[in-house]
């Protein structure tokens, strides 16, 4: 079992497919670095939410599914559009021997430093731009996020924050 994997995702919001991938990574490492890309940004179409509501999200979903915070951490990566700049970020910030991802451009930043490089299965064939667009139809949306994380978006009016974007 490797020590401790790294999951990088923008969670935009945090969904079930992304709790799922955490889950099935859990299996395999003793501990995850769960990476939130695009830390800086908020308050846009593509980047509604903030990084201390996602941070909220992963924590307390992950709670709720019982997984004890010793094998878990959050971090915060900002967007850097150079592999070499944002890899040696996030080594500055974190410990894993082996990174998790769907994404072609992390593999790839990742395969640079020589570290392995796992793809994750695909759960539930949800995407949060998917969610995104229902939450402006407000078309049924909260089947695809946790509870807690539909509560909270609810609480923040997350649906009226991407509508009032959308609308420039």
């Amino acid at each position: 079992m490797v020590m401790n994997g790294l999951f990088v995702g923008r969670f935009q919001p945090f969904h079930l497919g992304h709790l799922e991938a955490v889950k099935w990574v859990l299996e395999r490492c003793e501990k995850v670095t769960i990476a939130v890309g695009s830390s800086q940004a908020s308050f846009t179409i593509r980047n509604p939410f903030t990084y201390e509501e996602r941070k909220h999200w992963i924590s307390s979903s992950l709670r709720e599914e019982g997984i004890e915070q010793r094998r878990y951490e959050i971090i915060g990566v900002s967007d850097v559009f150079d592999c070499e700049r944002w890899v040696k970020d996030i080594l500055e910030k974190a410990e894993f021997q082996t990174v998790y991802t769907r994404s072609l451009w992390v593999k790839e930043c990742f395969n640079l430093f020589g570290i392995p490089v796992m793809s994750h299965p695909l759960f539930g064939r949800v995407s949060a731009s998917r969610i995104r667009k229902k939450m402006k139809e407000d078309a049924g949306w909260e089947d695809f996020v946790p509870e807690i994380v539909s509560q909270s978006i609810r609480r923040i009016r997350g649906s009226e924050r991407l509508r009032s974007l959308a609308e420039g």
